[in-house]
């Protein structure tokens, strides 16, 4: 007898980082942007999504910032205390932990706490492009600018050609069996996702993304969608008027 069933999809967001190259005590997922969290802009798109079954949340075990925070049961927002000494850690602890409620062929999208860039259009994009897909893929960007190798002494060493390189973004989305086979089977610390899965001999497919999905890493980059935020909300009230 045929198996029928749907996929659903399933969000995975990592948050047990630390963010050191923020030079902020507080982890960057929780500075402010555009008058709340930053994490809350990453959930947000997923929670609105009606394709989006349920959101897992990874949280350091000593993380107090959700503490005070009770979940009606039927939420779509789940919480774990399973953050790893990794990324790939704290992934796989997530996916250990959501096993009961998962099958082997439903999708899970990984996305970083700190990119609240993240579209309904591109997330659209992503899912349309990927759910018939064999292997899974994620969000990327084609290089633009010219690399630079540079040596121990900051000085160019030799010019990398950017044809055929992209710059990987989040989410980035594969069936929950396979992407948690390739975590456990990674020997070493994967860069992300993708690069697990790659290792298994599968060629995830890219899917076009855009700059404005970009990951805060530096304060400059808060700055700048704190900018591109405040420009969206502004021509949307001049477009209502």
């Amino acid at each position: 007898m045929l198996n029928l069933r749907m996929a659903f999809f399933y969000v995975i967001i990592p948050a047990a980082g630390i963010g050191n190259r923020m030079a902020n005590a507080l982890p960057k997922q929780y500075l402010p942007l555009a008058g709340k969290p930053i994490i809350s802009h990453s959930i947000q798109v997923f929670f609105n999504h009606p394709r989006v079954t349920n959101i897992h949340v990874a949280l350091n075990p000593d993380d107090g910032f959700w503490r005070s925070l009770t979940l009606e049961p039927a939420s779509k927002l789940k919480l774990h205390y399973t953050g790893g000494d990794s990324r790939s850690e704290t992934v796989l602890n997530t996916l250990q932990a959501i096993a009961p409620q998962v099958n082997d062929d439903d999708w899970i999208l990984v996305h970083d706490a700190a990119r609240p860039g993240l579209t309904n259009r591109l997330l659209d994009n992503l899912l349309n492009s990927l759910e018939n897909d064999g292997v899974g893929g994620l969000l990327a960007l084609p290089l633009a600018d010219t690399l630079k190798q540079g040596n121990q002494d900051n000085r160019v060493n030799k010019t990398i050609p950017r044809a055929g390189l992209w710059q990987a973004q989040t989410p980035q989305m594969f069936r929950y069996a396979t992407l948690k086979m390739a975590l456990e089977r990674y020997a070493g610390m994967p860069t992300d996702e993708a690069e697990a899965i790659e290792a298994l001999g599968l060629q995830p497919k890219l899917v076009q993304g855009d700059l404005r999905n970009l990951k805060i890493t530096y304060p400059q980059d808060l700055a700048l969608l704190e900018a591109l935020f405040e420009h969206e909300k502004n021509k949307g009230s001049a477009s209502c008027a």
